[in-house]
């Protein structure tokens, strides 16, 4: 995550329980250039009660003749297919991540090794879940849906104290799709200086302008949800990215990058070349003779800017001719 916006490709639960669709996921994401393929690992019964209510966003994506404990269900992969499916990720050289749900899920994936730790926005209120997640030292993305400014310090003080590594916090709006008015992503820019944090942007809403415009406010870390086709049957797809549009947001987003450049205001190395074109010179308004006194009634500023700064003008002023000029001919002095 250094040096660069680190992008990662949500896929989620959007293999709809299929290891297939699940390593097509990965070839999408390895193709779109993300750096990272992130997935969500749970085991139903120990995150979701059997008589839990879908969000309404599940319920207009997947209708009401199920549960929320029912939907999931079938939207699980077991630990075994995340093994292949991290196998298959080191096999395309693409980082594997998965958020887990449930403090079996934790142990799973410790065992595995990942490389940091996705937590999800409904999981920052969960005491046990971030203590054991800490308590692996390993480093922490974490998002803050939903969340008080309060809450996310109340989150990182446990994070910390028992013994987390680094910490990189993204906004976030949980509702699918957000709708553009509720993004905020001003708010990004409260939580730097409140925690003191990287801060990146977890984003739900339609379409990749509001994550390039993210980066562009200085988010560090990139979340987006994307899938294989918008129109599959399960809760998350209709508020995801299809590949193209997957590959054109990291497109994007390596463009923003490199056009925020260092800050520093110079002229830069593609522009040098206009300067003389561009800018102007002092030069003769009219013809001037040898030893006639440079006047406002014959000098005048056009291009090229190879010759005298227009901003010497008054120093020019009443100077003499120390020989002919030719109407339009530059002055030298």
């Amino acid at each position: 995550m250094e040096n660069k916006v680190f992008i990662i490709a949500e896929a989620g639960v959007n293999h709809n329980g299929r290891l297939d669709l699940a390593l097509q996921l990965v070839d999408k994401a390895k193709e779109a250039g993300a750096d990272c393929v992130k997935f969500q690992t749970f085991i139903t019964e120990n995150e979701i009660s059997r008589y839990a209510e879908k969000a309404e966003y599940q319920k207009e994506a997947t209708g009401n003749e199920e549960n929320e404990f029912e939907m999931v269900k079938k939207l699980e992969l077991s630990f075994d297919q995340f093994r292949q499916i991290e196998a298959y990720c080191r096999e395309k050289e693409i980082l594997f991540l998965s958020t887990p749900f449930d403090l079996d899920s934790i142990d799973f994936l410790d065992g595995m090794n990942v490389f940091c730790w996705k937590i999800p926005s409904g999981e920052v209120t969960n005491l046990p879940y971030l203590m054991k997640i800490a308590r692996t030292h390993r480093d922490i993305i974490m998002s803050t849906g939903m969340c008080e400014i309060s809450e996310i310090e109340e989150a990182v003080h446990v994070l910390r104290k028992h013994g987390a590594g680094r910490i990189c916090l993204l906004h976030c709006n949980t509702e699918y799709p957000t709708p553009f008015e509720d993004v905020n992503l001003n708010a990004m820019d409260e939580m730097r200086k409140r925690l003191g944090l990287p801060v990146g942007y977890s984003d739900h809403s339609l379409g990749i302008e509001v994550p390039v415009a993210a980066v562009a406010l200085g988010a560090c870390v990139i979340e987006k949800h994307f899938t294989l086709d918008k129109t599959m049957e399960g809760p998350d797809h209709k508020a995801s990215l299809e590949p193209a549009e997957l590959r054109k947001m990291v497109q994007c987003i390596r463009n923003i990058e490199k056009a925020l450049g260092d800050g520093k205001k110079v002229p830069s190395y593609s522009e040098k070349k206009n300067v003389d074109v561009v800018r102007k010179s002092i030069m003769a308004r009219r013809s001037i003779k040898k030893g006639e006194v440079f006047t406002e009634d014959n000098l005048c500023v056009k291009r090229p800017g190879n010759g005298i700064n227009p901003m010497r003008w008054f120093e020019i002023i009443g100077m003499t001719a120390d020989r002919d000029y030719k109407e339009d001919e530059l002055i030298q002095i």
